[in-house]
């Protein structure tokens, strides 16, 4: 077996996952208050209230503003003042201190007077956000998407009405219940026997984009079978041991990574050419020296890509050249 040069070798990256806190997207500040989605007195009583906020989303989007602390919030208003025309109402929680939340889905998102306000998608602002506020966005974005896309029983085809607070559609004509969809996807970091991480470049990326490799699940799939199957479908190359390491919303449009470590058995890449365009081996110092000198450009922070690529890299990645 190779040996990995002792300047190459990994700090202690289970001392780094401790210290890197929480994913993004991933907060647990609001208690979901599952058992209340039914209950329509209580509902009522928690719209009312004068501490209740609510939050408006529309097509992915909801209004944040910058604070004089340089902090992102979400622009949540009391209930009595939220627009009430042509809108679905769904109930996303409550916090430590007793106040209720709730999303509100527009056609448009409402203006602001003092213009303070401006409309943002959570790929934007959701690493921005606290974790209550991105909770939240979170929450409410992919509920939005699911209730827009599944209007229709998928059974009889007939519309379907909205129950549980936004968290089931109920048809009237045949009884069935529908549930938001979650699709599942695995997201891995693949190493060699040197050590080395591969990662891939999909062809409509910006030109040096490389991150790590995914692909969804398939039904009657294992999780550990669909890491095998799409790092071999999209780079020819096999693997064998896996770890799971962590999961992470995201609803673009209704997905849940569920990231994992594997261990490569063979080396030739023969890349697919439709998923994949490119993809290479690199050693901690071939990606430390192209992303300082801008030649590679690393996936967002806000993935849980870039936290799969630091547990190997041993520390936060360098930033990249201006």
């Amino acid at each position: 077996m190779s040996t990995v040069p002792e300047d190459d070798q990994a700090p202690d990256t289970a001392v780094h996952a401790l210290a890197a806190g929480p994913l993004p997207l991933t907060g647990a500040a609001i208690d979901r208050t599952a058992h209340r989605r039914l209950d329509e007195a209580w509902l009522a009583a928690a719209w009312s209230h004068p501490s209740t906020r609510v939050l408006v989303v529309s097509g992915g989007q909801v209004l944040v503003e910058e604070t004089g602390e340089g902090r992102t919030e979400l622009v949540m208003l009391p209930s009595f003042d939220a627009p009430m025309t042509e809108v679905h109402r769904y109930f996303l929680g409550t916090d430590a201190d007793g106040v209720s939340y709730f999303a509100l889905q527009k056609d448009k998102l409402p203006g602001r007077m003092d213009d303070t306000a401006r409309p943002a998608g959570l790929r934007e602002v959701g690493g921005l956000l606290s974790e209550r506020d991105a909770g939240l966005m979170v929450h409410a974005v992919a509920l939005e998407n699911w209730q827009r896309m599944h209007r229709f029983c998928s059974r009889c085809g007939e519309r379907t009405v909205i129950a549980a607070a936004g968290h089931i559609r109920r048809c009237p004509a045949c009884g069935a219940e529908h549930y938001p969809r979650t699709d599942p996807a695995v997201i891995m970091l693949v190493t060699d026997d040197q050590d080395r991480a591969l990662l891939g470049r999909q062809l409509h990326w910006p030109e040096g984009r490389f991150s790590v490799l995914a692909g969804f699940v398939e039904p009657g799939e294992s999780l550990e079978q669909a890491v095998v199957r799409e790092v071999l479908e999209e780079c020819g190359v096999r693997v064998g041991e896996l770890s799971y390491l962590a999961s992470q919303p995201w609803p673009f449009p209704s997905s849940l990574m569920l990231g994992f470590m594997a261990r490569a058995i063979t080396s030739e890449i023969q890349v697919d050419g439709e998923e994949i365009h490119e993809a290479r081996w690199f050693s901690r110092d071939d990606l430390r020296n192209g992303i300082e000198s801008g030649g590679i450009l690393p996936p967002s922070r806000l993935s849980i890509a870039t936290r799969l690529i630091e547990l190997w890299y041993g520390k936060p990645l360098p930033a990249a050249a201006p």
